[in-house]
């Protein structure tokens, strides 16, 4: 096949040079994306008079014809002895459409086609890996829900040292990829600008209108520089570094796992479909996936560490060791992918041994901490309760009893202070209870942070509000929390639920159609993803036909937003219900203040929302208006609702 740059030369390529040189056997994973790219910039060209209306036709469907042969057979690619996916690309055209097909090159270079290309790849990578992320996470909120009264030893330096519950470890790993989750978002947001008709580093010299050409590929705006566009790669550094990072989240948790399903700790069981036995010992069962999943956490590292070492002495603009961007890359994201997916399997399957774990945590005196602060509550300074518990601890080793299992006149000998209530401090469910504070393991801690997390908890919804007198205020106050009680039982009728990750197409579907008519934001399907625990939606016979979701801001305030209902069920309480479910999950997170801005006053009017200042919202209310297409000649109402 003729090299794309072929007329500058005299001499063909060496063979050995050409395979060190084309990239066609890493780089043909972007066929999708060089096609759709072509396609937007077919109707680039065409829009600046350099394609006709019928070439631009006759190119985009022979276009679609290529795209649909890749999706059958992507091998057939690595059949071409091309240099990379763009001549691929550019070749197959030409079959189908003849010298039509040379044409499509004009104003462009493939050092704005592969930034482009790449960073059309990386899009669609963190929607999915975004939603390999929350399945974990639902995977772990599961486990948690199950085991979150199971007792286990919680360790520092691996030695045994207060007891937790099983289901307050889950929730740590939880909070973990909610962080891997928002930096997901932050580098989607900052990849999200194309640097198509950049050309080779100065600029296309066509009047391509940039911003109209970013909107057709589906990017939020144009890059800036053209110099910048197409030698950044720091979307890469970024995916990679995001991937690092997740990665060891993954490697601490199988960390974990391995040890706790080790005959020494035996608190867990592995289920068979992730583990494997021994070709010569065939007692073991060995914890297979979760050490690959700690072993390849070093080789998402090495990609990490090798494109930075790559672009650290790049001058501007483009050059070919950028090629080494991609192999690392694609490697890291799908290993990390991988890895997601094993994890949530592993933890599916797993079993605890309760008693073995409780066990344990009664073991390596766990509750010395708690006769030191008994101690204190004597009023005994906390370093001199501190030392008197270290002796009692010496002297229980000595005798091999548990500090529960002293007698009175025994824990007397190290100090008068304590009496017969100090049993009631060293047993494991007084341990656990007295860390109610948020974040703490105690069992309420627990349910109030799967709560945090939206896990859907039923409430009792007949129970009586208890009034402590009869005063006017007193009565109206109970009247208003059972109607607010009767709101959410109406919503639960109407089938309001909260959100999962099956219902995405369906709100974002929903969201698009009101944000054409103007009465909404635009919010895009990844956006909608990585949001989709604040969402709630409405269902008819297990189709979502209505959507709102409650945006939380910081303590005591939030924002209704993205509601929306089918046009087909508008007019039977589904948007009512909706709101009400949506007032109830702001009571619940004990949200005092909710605002909305809308364009209908009068729906949220009905719900005992009332007007306000739009220049009184706080200023980050504010500045999440900067996206908005109507910012400059703004049409909504600023309203807000207290809760009492």
């Amino acid at each position: 096949m003729a090299a794309l740059w072929g007329g500058r030369f005299t001499q063909a390529a060496d063979d050995r040079f050409k395979l060190f040189n084309d990239s066609l056997r890493f780089d043909y994973r972007l066929a999708k994306q060089d096609i759709t790219g072509s396609i937007s910039w077919s109707r680039a060209l065409e829009q600046v008079n350099v394609l006709t209306s019928q070439e631009q036709q006759d190119l985009e469907r022979a276009l679609n014809e290529l795209a649909e042969e890749v999706s059958q057979d992507p091998s057939k690619i690595l059949q071409s002895d091309a240099e990379d996916i763009h001549s691929w690309v550019e070749s197959k055209l030409i079959e189908k459409v003849g010298d039509l097909g040379k044409k499509l090159h004009t104003g462009r270079s493939r050092n704005d086609q592969v930034a482009t290309d790449l960073k059309l790849w990386c899009k669609e990578q963190s929607v999915e890996l975004c939603e390999l992320l929350v399945k974990l996470q639902q995977a772990l909120l599961d486990l948690a829900v199950r085991e979150q009264d199971t007792v286990m030893p919680g360790y520092t330096h691996l030695q045994r040292a207060q007891p937790i519950s099983f289901g307050h470890w889950c929730l740590a790993y939880v909070e973990m990829f909610e962080r891997d989750l928002s930096r997901m978002r932050d580098t989607a947001d900052r990849l999200d600008r194309c640097p198509l008709g950049s050309g080779a580093l100065a600029g296309t010299a066509y009047p391509i209108d940039r911003h109209a050409l970013a909107r057709d590929l589906g990017f939020k705006q144009a890059t800036q520089n053209s110099l910048d566009s197409v030698s950044d790669r720091d979307h890469v550094l970024e995916l990679l570094a995001d991937a690092s990072i997740s990665m060891m989240h993954l490697s601490r948790m199988a960390e974990d796992l391995i040890f706790y399903n080790s005959g020494e700790a035996g608190f867990i069981e592995l289920a068979d479909n992730v583990t494997s036995g021994s070709s010569l010992m065939p007692q073991k069962k060995n914890p297979d996936a979760l050490e690959l999943i700690r072993g390849k956490t070093g080789r998402v590292y090495g990609s990490l560490s090798a494109i930075m070492m790559t672009l650290k002495a790049l001058p501007l603009a483009y050059n070919k060791d950028m090629q080494e961007d991609k192999e690392g890359l694609f490697d890291a994201l799908d290993n990390w992918g991988d890895c997601l997916e094993m994890a949530a399997m592993v933890l599916e399957g797993l079993k605890t041994n309760k008693p073995r774990m409780l066990a344990a945590a009664q073991q390596g005196y766990a509750n010395a901490t708690e006769l030191a602060d008994y101690l204190v509550s004597k009023d005994i300074p906390f370093r001199e309760a501190h030392h008197i518990v270290g002796e009692v601890v010496v002297s229980a080793i000595s005798r091999q009893l548990p500090l529960e299992d002293f007698t009175l006149e025994q824990l007397k000998e190290f100090s008068e202070v304590i009496e017969s209530d100090v049993y009631q401090h060293l047993t494991i469910d007084a341990c656990l209870a007295k860390r109610e504070v948020l974040g703490g393991t105690s069992l309420t801690s627990v349910m109030s942070a799967l709560d945090e997390q939206r896990i859907e908890v039923k409430q009792d919804i007949s129970s009586a509000e208890v009034v402590g007198g009869s005063s006017e205020e007193q009565v109206q106050n109970a009247m208003g929390n059972m109607q607010q009680r009767l709101n959410a039982h109406k919503a639960e009728l109407m089938n309001v639920r909260h959100a999962k990750l099956t219902d995405v197409d369906a709100i974002t579907e929903i969201i698009a159609h009101w944000s054409e008519v103007g009465e909404t934001l635009p919010r895009s399907r990844f956006d909608v993803l990585n949001s989709i625990l604040d969402f709630s939606v409405a269902v008819d016979e297990e189709s979502v036909v209505g959507c709102a979701s409650l945006y939380i801001y910081g303590t005591g305030l939030a924002e209704i937003r993205s509601v929306g209902i089918n046009t087909d069920h508008q007019g039977v309480g589904q948007g009512k219900a909706l709101v009400d479910h949506m007032l109830q999950r702001a009571r619940d997170l004990e949200i005092q203040r909710v605002i909305v801005l809308t364009r209908v006053p009068q729906f949220f009017e009905k719900h005992g929302f009332t007007e306000l200042e739009k220049e009184t919202l706080p200023e980050k209310v504010i500045k999440d208006c900067e996206g908005c297409p109507k910012k400059m000649a703004c049409d909504e109402i600023a309203m807000e609702f207290i809760i009492t």
